[in-house]
């Protein structure tokens, strides 16, 4: 009887912590489809008719038409044509990274060997070099056009980004927690 009131309590755990993980692997999953729009757009600050972005630059003219450049030393920005080129390749290699550490995860559930406590551990560790490598770009971007910043400026992709960088810390931490819990060290 105690046996199975023991096997009991395991498979508990055992349910409890597949659903842990597999809503780590879901927020993760959502991370990297908001880092990916926000990269792919690009446009993060709308400030005074301008839009500055890591890609273009644009104006709203009186017709409400918007001129976008590739050029961004038309914005009169100092540094901005410069500054943007590590900004764009930080938050670019963020969702490359949160991409291989999404996969390492996975794989870790799917294929329960003797590496998958390793594969989930690395995955977690990935998934917290994305959310440096995010931070970043947005701290940084953010500290380029200083000038230019109001609250209200930051666009939607902007916020994609900032809570995407959220969502990568949060799950990096909590990956490595479980696994703390769930596999003590001897």
């Amino acid at each position: 009887k105690a046996q199975r009131l023991l096997a009991h309590r395991r498979l508990q755990k055992s349910f409890f912590e597949t659903l842990i993980r597999s809503l780590i692997i879901l927020c993760v999953a959502i991370a990297v489809v908001l880092s990916s729009i926000s990269v792919c757009d690009g446009r993060w600050l709308f400030a005074r008719g301008q839009l500055f972005g890591l890609w273009h630059f644009c104006t709203v003219s009186n017709s409400s038409v918007l001129k976008c450049v590739t050029d961004l030393s038309l914005a009169n920005v100092e540094g901005l044509s410069v500054g943007v080129i590590p900004i764009r390749s930080m938050v670019s290699f963020a969702v490359v990274v949160a991409i291989f550490g999404l996969e390492l995860l996975m794989v870790s559930q799917v294929c329960e060997d003797a590496n998958a406590r390793r594969k989930w551990s690395m995955g977690s560790v990935l998934i917290l070099g994305s959310f440096l490598l995010s931070a970043t770009g947005v701290l940084s971007f953010s500290i380029l056009v200083k000038d230019h910043l109001t609250f209200m400026g930051f666009t939607l992709t902007y916020w994609c980004e900032f809570i995407a960088a959220f969502l990568f810390f949060l799950n990096g931490i909590s990956g490595l927690h479980i696994n703390s819990l769930t596999h003590p060290r001897n």
